[in-house]
């Protein structure tokens, strides 16, 4: 009886690192961001509400990486071999169906906080759908704005998740749209350090197609989203020169280092940069909303 019950604990406790796995790559770029966000950029948020917030940001998340990483599990053992699928953790057939599975799970969860949550929740897997099954990942294009939606989209779920009175104010809803805007603009940034990979299975990134104008385009999109979302959040001199001069070396370091481990690095300080932008609308609340 000790020893099955032993086992159980085993299988539950592998099966939780195999779901990690897939959300490994996003919790720098999605998790902590979006955590932060919500309880920076949320009218009251209810702080008992963060842990199934947290929850629901990652079954989505977790759900729509499984769609994506089933579609082409062979590209993974160049580009990323510890990932569930290459490694052998789970098959393809199992992990599709933990994948459909999810989806009347999610949206019973959501449909909980109500019909924002709900529809924020069909969304999500929309885009998900288009971008997994119907070539939204193939054109740089379609790939950026598809990413971007369906991460403005769980974002808007967590906060009326998070918040009791279920809805999204105008400062809220300004930041929603920024932070759309500025993802959609540099989300390419996660493209360098797997280029190579890229390369070699004919995926057409930004990087793979312009790699001179991408690593420019972060070089000056950052430090100019920078400047903006200083202005735009009224931080004070010295905060917006940090912000700004961060900024400036993140960018800069896409133009400057470019093997793949820089990259890879470069890609952390862009999740860091990309985690302070979403902190800078509490920022704004704790300043200067009591005022306005």
């Amino acid at each position: 009886m000790l020893s099955q019950v032993i086992d159980g604990s085993r299988r539950i406790c592998e099966l939780v690192v195999t779901l990690f796995l897939f959300t490994k790559s996003d919790v720098l770029t999605g998790l902590i961001p979006i955590t932060l966000f919500v309880l920076a950029a949320a009218p009251h948020p209810h702080l008992a509400r963060i842990p199934e917030t947290i929850v629901w940001m990652w079954m989505h998340i977790l759900k729509h990486d499984i769609s994506n990483q089933i579609q082409d599990p062979e590209e993974d053992k160049m580009n990323k071999p510890d990932r569930p699928l290459p490694s052998g953790r789970i098959s393809t057939q199992n992990a599709a169906y933990v994948r459909w599975t999810l989806v009347p799970i999610c949206l019973a969860f959501s449909a909980k906080y109500g019909g924002q949550a709900l529809a924020s929740s069909a969304c999500v897997e929309a885009i998900s759908i288009w971008y997994n099954h119907f070539g939204g990942d193939k054109g740089w294009i379609s790939k950026n704005l598809l990413t971007a939606s369906g991460y403005i989209c769980v974002e808007i779920g967590a906060i009326i998740v998070a918040g009791p009175n279920r809805y999204i104010d105008s400062v809220g809803a300004r930041a929603i749209t920024f932070n759309c805007a500025v993802f959609a603009t540099t989300i390419h940034a996660q493209d360098f350090k797997d280029e190579e990979g890229d390369r070699s299975t004919g995926r057409r990134t930004l990087v793979t197609l312009f790699p001179t104008f991408a690593r420019t385009s972060m070089m000056i999109g950052i430090p100019l989203w920078s400047f903006c979302l200083s202005r735009l959040w009224k931080l004070d001199y010295m905060c917006s020169a940090a912000f700004i001069v961060y900024g400036i070396v993140v960018g800069a370091r896409f133009v400057f280092y470019r093997s793949a481990s820089a990259d890879k690095q470069s890609c952390k300080l862009y999740s860091l940069w990309f985690t302070i932008a979403h902190l800078l609308p509490g920022y704004w609340r704790f300043f200067y909303s009591a005022s306005s």
